[in-house]
């Protein structure tokens, strides 16, 4: 969500209380085990674990900051001050991603649905000791293949984003809906990028469709191995999804479900695979969490 940011990791088992029964999902009571203390870090929005360097996590905040980045820890201490995207603009940075040497920067929030200026940075992954800024981008301007008006004069707001994650090399787009301005929906739509050009929108196109996540995606990211997508829904109760991505074709959202339901979150919007069986979560009043995977139940139809 715009405006802020939170990074929570779960703690394997200490931090954790589990509720529930094979029949209905797991309830979780999560407990912080650290928190982010470096002040300039303050809406955080999207979280991601380098490939690159140990104990190293990408994050950046939500819209009003500048263009820039920060290394964090996992125990919340923040490595530098922060990294500058030379000539670049947040004006709604919602996720960010990672595919090899590559970090992508989602310049994609769009509460309203009117912004015709949607986009993504690709930096080249800057060494978290050494530098102070990245000299150089590639924009990538991307548009909704069903959006047809600015804002959409029926069916609710359905062109906001704050999940991108990134699967054998392409680059997906997970929606949030509102089914009015004040109302946030449960459902969201899939989305891929099949060109990358500088010059014009890239339209992205619609691949899946969920109708019913729990509340309102605010975070995604794919497990190191590239098995399982993970998505967090906030609602009522904040849901984390964990999808198969190896069937064949690209709609994930098909595939056999796992899912835990969690007590509170508050506003969660960062998310990130620690190794293939921890998730790491975030939420603005900057606490710090682990979520082990183990704690998934199947999802039922």
């Amino acid at each position: 969500m715009a405006r802020r940011l939170v990074l929570l990791i779960v703690a394997a088992g200490a931090a954790v209380v589990a509720v529930g029964s094979t029949a209905t999902p797991t309830l979780l009571t999560v407990r912080p085990y650290a928190r982010v203390s470096f002040a300039a870090v303050n809406e955080m929005s999207g979280l991601v674990k380098s490939r690159r360097y140990g104990d190293t996590y990408w994050t950046h905040n939500d819209s009003g900051d500048q263009a820039r980045i920060f290394a964090i820890r996992e125990d919340g201490a923040v490595r530098g001050s922060g990294i500058a995207i030379a000539r670049a603009r947040n004006i709604d940075w919602e996720d960010i991603a990672i595919d090899g040497g590559t970090l992508y920067l989602a310049d994609v929030g769009n509460n309203f649905n009117m912004r015709r200026d949607l986009g993504v940075y690709a930096v080249r992954e800057p060494d978290p000791s050494s530098t102070v800024a990245v000299p150089e981008f590639t924009w990538l301007p991307i548009a909704y293949p069903d959006q047809r008006a600015f804002p959409p004069t029926a069916d609710g707001l359905r062109f906001d984003c704050e999940a991108i994650v990134v699967i054998r090399g392409t680059l997906f787009f997970i929606t949030k809906h509102r089914t009015s301005p004040s109302r946030l929906g449960v459902d969201a739509n899939l989305y891929r990028l099949d060109t990358r050009h500088r010059d014009r929108a890239n339209v992205l196109t619609k691949v899946d469709h969920h109708a019913s996540l729990g509340g309102a995606v605010t975070a995604a990211d794919v497990s190191p191995d590239g098995r399982t997508l993970a998505v967090l829904a906030v609602g009522r109760r904040p849901t984390i999804w964990l999808f198969d991505t190896t069937a064949a074709g690209d709609r994930f959202f098909q595939s056999d479900a796992r899912r835990l339901v969690l007590r509170d979150l508050k506003q969660a919007e960062a998310m990130a695979f620690r190794d293939d069986d921890t998730l790491i979560v975030g939420n603005e009043q900057r606490d710090l969490y682990r979520i082990p995977l183990r704690r998934f139940t199947r999802a039922v139809s």
